[in-house]
Parts: C-alpha cells; sequence; structure tokens
C-alpha cells in the first residue's frame, strides 16, 4: 500500500518560543543535551499530520477534532518563568495549573511512566479538576486512564496496556471500556513504542512485522501496510505494517530530580521511555521530586540518568510525592494501601464521588499532601 506523503509542518520552533543557553557551561553539566543547537530548533517543530484517520488517535486530516482546536507553539504565549534569567539560563519553573492553562480541550496528550509506576499524578489531578475535556491520553497506561476517563474528561485512549500492576487491569478503565463511555485505540507494546519512536524521530511511521497476521490489524483497520523497497534473498519485497507517528500536542512527565532549566534525571531502574514523549510532543511538562541546581545533577546519580534534555521541555514543576500513589523509587514505593482503596471505588459510586471530594478535588498539590500526610496521622 502507498504511503501519502505527511502535510507541511506546522510552523517552526524559534529560539523565541524556547529559549536555549549558549553552548558551555560554568558548572560543566549545564550543557546536558547542548548538542542539540539552537540551529536544530530553528530548523522544524514537531510533525503537523500524518496519515492515518483520527479514530486511530492520530492526526489524521483536515477533519480531525485535534486540528484546528490546537494553538500552534509559535502562535502560544509563554509565562515570563519560561524566558532567561539575568544570567542567560532558562528558568522553566511553573506550577500544576500554570501547565493546564497552556493546554486545551480537544488536544491528544502523551503521559509518560508506566502502569503505575513514576506518573505524573500531580499533572493528572490538575487535569481532573480543569475544565478540559475531549482529551486523547496517549500512554502505557496506567490510573490516568481509569480517572480521567471516569471524569468524562477522556474521548479516546491510545495505549500498549492499561495496568496498576499489582491489580493486573486497571478497574474504573475496565469499566470505561465495557461500557463503551471513551473511544480506544489499542496496540501491542512493540507497536506502542515504534509510535512515539517514529514521532521522535520525526519520520511518519516505522516499519515493522509485528501485528502482522494478529488481531491487532483486525481492531485497528486504519493501520497501513507498506512494501519494502529493498528485496529479501529469494527476491521478495516484504510487506510490512507501518506504525504512524504519534501526533502529540504535548506530553507530561515525572522525573526524580531536574534543574529549572528543564533537564529531567531519573535515579529509578527504568526509563519507561519518557525520553520519547519528551521528545515526540509540540510541548512536554516536566514534574520532578526536587528542583536542584544544574551542577548538582551528577551528584545525585550517574550520568546514563540524565535522559531528558532541557531542550526538549517547556515547563518544569517542583512537585514533591507527585507521582503519589504511584510509586517513584528510590524515592518512594507505591502505596498499594491507598491503590487499593481508589480500585475499590469503581464498584461503589459513593465511594468513589468521596475520592473524588477528598482527593481529585484538593485545589492545590500541597493541599493534596497536606490530607495525606493528616490521613497518616490519624491511622
Amino acid at each position: 500500500m502507498a504511503i501519502t506523503r505527511p502535510r507541511p509542518r506546522d510552523p517552526p520552533v524559534t529560539s523565541t518560543d524556547r529559549p536555549v543557553k549558549s553552548s558551555g557551561s560554568d558548572d560543566g553539566v549545564g550543557g546536558v543535551g547542548e548538542g542539540a543547537t539552537e540551529r536544530t530548533l530553528t530548523a522544524g517543530c514537531r510533525d503537523g499530520s500524518h496519515n492515518l484517520t483520527d479514530r486511530q488517535g492520530f492526526r489524521g486530516g483536515p477533519d480531525s477534532p485535534t486540528v484546528g482546536r490546537v494553538t500552534p507553539p509559535s502562535q502560544r504565549s509563554y509565562a515570563p518563568s519560561t524566558l532567561p534569567t539575568p544570567d542567560g539560563r532558562p528558568d522553566k519553573r511553573m506550577t500544576e495549573d500554570d501547565v493546564v492553562a497552556r493546554l486545551s480541550s480537544g488536544m491528544t496528550i502523551g503521559i509518560g511512566g508506566w502502569g503505575s509506576r513514576r506518573k505524573p499524578m500531580s499533572l493528572v489531578r490538575a487535569i481532573a479538576r480543569s475544565e478540559l475535556t475531549d482529551l486523547t491520553i496517549v500512554c502505557y497506561g496506567g490510573p490516568e486512564v481509569g480517572i480521567l476517563s471516569t471524569l468524562g474528561k477522556v474521548r479516546r485512549a491510545v495505549y500498549g496496556f492499561v495496568s496498576l500492576d499489582s491489580i493486573p487491569l486497571e478497574p474504573h478503565f475496565r469499566q470505561a471500556r465495557q461500557q463503551g463511555t471513551i473511544e480506544v485505540t489499542e496496540l501491542d507494546e512493540g507497536a506502542f513504542y515504534l509510535g512515539l519512536l517514529a514521532a521522535a524521530h520525526r519520520v511518519p511511521f516505522y516499519p515493522t512485522r509485528a501485528g502482522l497476521g494478529s488481531d491487532m490489524m483486525l481492531m485497528n483497520p486504519d493501520l497501513a501496510t507498506v512494501t519494502s523497497p529493498y528485496p529479501d534473498a529469494d527476491g521478495v519485497h516484504e510487506d510490512l505494517v507501518a506504525i504512524p507517528a504519534f501526533q502529540l500536542d504535548a506530553s507530561l512527565i515525572h522525573m526524580n530530580r531536574a534543574d529549572a532549566a528543564g533537564n529531567g534525571q531519573f535515579l529509578g531502574p527504568d526509563l519507561y521511555f519518557d525520553d520519547l514523549f519528551a521528545k515526540a510532543a509540540t510541548s512536554t511538562y516536566l514534574s520532578c521530586e526536587k528542583v536542584i541546581a544544574t551542577g548538582d545533577l551528577l551528584a545525585e546519580g550517574s550520568l546514563h540518568t540524565l535522559k531528558i534534555p532541557r531542550l526538549f521541555v517547556d515547563g518544569v514543576v517542583e512537585s514533591p510525592r507527585g507521582a503519589h500513589f504511584t510509586e517513584c523509587p528510590p524515592d518512594y514505593g507505591r502505596d498499594e494501601a491507598f491503590q487499593r482503596a481508589y480500585a475499590a471505588t469503581a464498584k461503589d459510586p459513593e465511594a468513589w464521588r468521596a475520592f473524588v471530594d477528598r482527593w481529585l478535588e484538593a485545589p492545590s498539590h500541597a493541599e493534596y499532601l497536606e490530607r495525606l500526610d493528616a490521613e497518616g496521622e490519624g491511622a
């Protein structure tokens, strides 16, 4: 099957849209991601469109609900906090509510983490208490899918799975799926990864054998195949599945540490593809357990833990315990008791309403933590 060329890209991100400091650093670490130069920034933006229809969760044409509703990056207003400080270093610190103010109903939002592991829950709760709706959520799913679906925020979920890990299937998601209150795009984990990778690499799709002969093709009839231009040893031009690049208006990720410029650091056992979420989206917002000086990042972990370059980050939210109730090692583990209580509300509408009132409608993350600590003191 022939693959149509993608439409021209949206207006490029310029150095005004996303300020970066000049090469070099007094502390020697500020150059994290420095190889991606300002010229790279001005060369092009996230891709504007590819070929599959919106029913697959990708921006597919002029009739797509995400086209025309989302403000291009070059037209967005930026808070003063994202501008360089007098010493020339960008300071991108903001609050959860600042992040939500930059999002719009109808957006496609990538959410990092994996199942019930290092999810940006303070940002998810900020969306939960906002007026945002009609969202497409793209994730290796966990409680964010269940919470936002049950609150009526989600139009479509695109996922490789939706799990709470110790509870294999997220129960609120199960209800939404069974009741048909959300649309879904179900991919296997490998195909989902290739959708992220294609977006991060700015190519329209990646070819793969994954899915051939499986129900993934039946459940996703808009997935196209492409014939390899290169023959194999027998002279056969192989047919492959073309996994299209995810079109993410924004990504939300959570890290253990970050600096004010947006360099993010994970200290746990796995990055969970959060680097690809950051690179794949038009804008990326990073919450973290602690904002520290750039020069202190290598005191927290080795160089390999610095996987989120500031180049791809538009906002930094300092959010201690911001992944609660999911795990964020080595800072803390999963709050299994809290997760069980959350899961139990799927069977009890009154318990769900009480959970929403106490936890999801807390007016700020600070208030959420105060309520959480008070709960612990009363136990």
